[in-house]
């Protein structure tokens, strides 16, 4: 076996160490539940009775336990263009269960948002709590005691976290994710952002514009971009929660469902009462997140990770920070471009050699943990396998030696850069995330006068009047959680990237969040402390004002200012919105936890 990279052991020791007591709590908790709720015997006729009302033909079995029975969560509905394939899955799934003596339910349903119609607008003041909500429905869904494993159905940017955390308190029993796959590749991803930016500056109409889109994002499927959504699919991998190789199969081939019912079969084999018993709560431990950690800067992949792999981990009873991510980015090379990282998106990813392509890399070069519990029979190594049809029979072989597309992957002993491409900066500012791995290292550095806003728009109005025409630090404030519940501010990439065009040295500071879409600007995001914080007090972004001397540098890991601000009083932030149900969650914005920690509510008044 390879020999584990000393940074990767390093940080997964001190994660361990950090971890012990909250680790040792929630496996008692585990243990507690597992010992409480092995079987369905626990319940009166009535409750089981109730259980088993709807289920028609297999209602015998499951009175009488004769299989497993299989909890579905869905996240399904026929808006969000990812999660449209899942409407078919429930009924499919229990024909998968049938045949290997199992039975299956759904659970119930989550919430699933689609940041890309709500971005830039009011809606998505409610997509990071969106997560909580999620992690919430899957604890109703599963708090009926009726499973012995858990299947769950989801892939967007919050539903995949929510899941994880919902299911991991119920990590007594085995879980399977199952994925649906990404639609195929439409126009290319340059020419989108080019006409995305011409839009910007004014060059084409809304006509145009909206025709570009549609030809990017037309069908069902995850959008083809290497953003959350996709950074989800591969942490599951890394994870071992997948059967192997299915993040990036497309909707409605005879691969994926064959991937789908192998998910179910491995489900029915993984419980209790069989001979291989994997519940979640084992699957998913430090080494696992680590793994998760390592996979995400390795593709470079989402910086919304930065807040959901702390809160998931947390979860778990596992304690992480951005110093660990920090470390490990600077041991992990980045070997995948996609795009925004590159031309290619996550379906020329996939035929490059994919995951499978990029596991093997990671556990031969010992930067990922290989001797993980996983879903998957052979551990780790089962993952750095491709899924393949030979007739009707599902079978994996080997992932590529060389990647069969070098301007997408690359092996790590000649990788596209040599750290993962995503930063801790620090300083007088506080605490934030820059992902290098999309921005030209000659703009790594940038220091400028700050120009100051406390809302978007107000940025797009300054760009269209031409007061940003310079070399500028856009610093936009009060979009933490507890301001506004920290939307994504990813419609501020083309104005900003249309002002780098310009020749000008120009750098975002915020304490909102970009996606995995965040482009080519330099960005310190996720700015913690936020300008507003607890308890009365305020985040140095409160005291910044117009014209003060701000730095950003990923190469020497600063977010300062030369101003004095222990003098001046805090800026004021813009009173709550009410409208698009807002009002709803001012709840989780009043308790929620910095972004380092996950910017979760639930979790913090949990005390996990």
């Amino acid at each position: 076996m390879t020999e584990l990279s000393p940074v990767v052991a390093r940080v997964t020791e001190r994660i361990v160490a950090r971890s012990r007591d909250s680790r040792a709590r929630y496996l008692d908790l585990i243990q507690r539940e597992s010992d409480a709720f092995s079987d369905r015997g626990f319940l009166s006729c009535s409750n089981l009775a109730h259980g088993f009302a709807a289920a028609g033909e297999d209602k015998a079995s499951i009175a009488t336990q004769r299989g497993p029975n299989i909890g579905i969560v869905t996240a399904y509905n026929d808006m969000l263009s990812a999660h449209q394939p899942y409407g078919r899955y429930p009924e499919q799934m229990k024909l998968f269960a049938r045949e290997v003596g199992a039975t299956a339910q759904v659970a119930g349903g989550v919430a699933a948002m689609c940041d890309g119609v709500t971005q830039g607008f009011a809606g998505m003041e409610l997509s990071l709590f969106s997560r909580d909500a999620i992690a919430l429905s899957t604890a109703v869904a599963l708090s009926h005691a009726m499973f012995d494993g858990m299947a769950m159905l989801g892939i967007c940017d919050k539903i995949v976290p929510g899941l994880v955390i919902g299911a991991l308190r119920f990590g007594h029993l085995p879980a399977v994710f199952v994925p649906a796959g990404p639609m195929p590749s439409g126009i290319s991803n340059k020419e989108k952002q080019k006409t995305r930016q011409l839009y910007a500056e004014g060059k084409v109409g809304r006509a145009e514009l909206l025709e570009s889109e549609s030809g990017s994002y037309h069908s069902p499927g995850t959008c083809t971009f290497y953003g959350t959504a996709n950074s989800n699919q591969m942490m599951m991998e890394m994870m071992g929660l997948h059967v192997p190789g299915s993040a990036f199969v497309n909707p409605g081939t005879p691969l994926r469902q064959a991937l789908t019912r192998a998910a179910v079969h491995r489900l029915a084999a993984i419980g209790r009462k069989g001979d291989d018993f994997r519940p979640m709560a084992h699957v998913v431990d430090e080494k696992a997140i680590v793994n998760a950690c390592v996979g995400l800067l390795a593709t470079g992949g989402s910086t919304n990770h930065a807040i959901h792999l702390p809160a998931m981990a947390r979860a778990a009873g596992i304690l992480i920070d951005w110093e660990d991510l920090d470390e490990l980015s600077g041991a992990v090379p980045l070997i995948a471009r996609v795009y925004p990282n590159g031309s290619g998106d996550v379906n020329h990813f996939h035929a490059a050699g994919g995951m499978g392509y990029v596991i093997r890399e990671l556990l031969g070069a010992g930067l990922a943990h290989g001797d993980i519990l996983t879903v998957a029979e052979g551990g780790m190594a089962d993952y750095a396998r491709e899924p393949h049809l030979e007739g009707e029979a599902l079978v994996w072989r080997d992932a590529p030696v060389v990647a069969r597309d070098e301007t997408m992957l690359r092996p790590v002993a000649t990788p596209f850069q040599p750290d993962g491409g995503m930063r801790l900066v620090e300083g007088n500012l506080g605490r934030a995330t820059f992902k290098t791995s999309a921005v030209d290292a000659q703009r790594w550095t940038i220091e400028a006068p700050a120009r100051v806003f406390d809302t978007q728009e107000a940025v797009a109005k300054a760009f269209a009047a031409g007061e940003l025409d310079r070399d500028v630090v856009v610093v936009v404030r009060f979009q933490g959680p507890r301001a506004n519940g920290m939307p994504e501010l990813h419609k501020l990439t083309p104005p900003l990237g249309v002002l780098q065009d310009r020749g000008h040295k120009v750098a975002l500071v915020t304490d909102g969040r970009m996606s995995g879409a965040s482009g080519k600007v330099p960005a310190a995001i996720h700015v913690t402390p936020e300008a507003l914080t607890k308890n009365g007090e305020w985040g140095p972004l409160a005291y910044l004002r117009d014209g003060d001397i701000v730095r950003l540098s990923a190469d020497d890991g600063t977010l300062s200012t030369t101003a004095d601000l222990s003098s001046r009083e805090p800026a004021q932030p813009p009173a709550p919105e009410l409208g698009m149900g807002r009002e709803l969650f001012a709840m989780f914005r009043a308790g929620a936890s910095g972004a380092e920690q996950g910017a979760s509510a639930m979790l913090e008044m949990a005390g996990l």
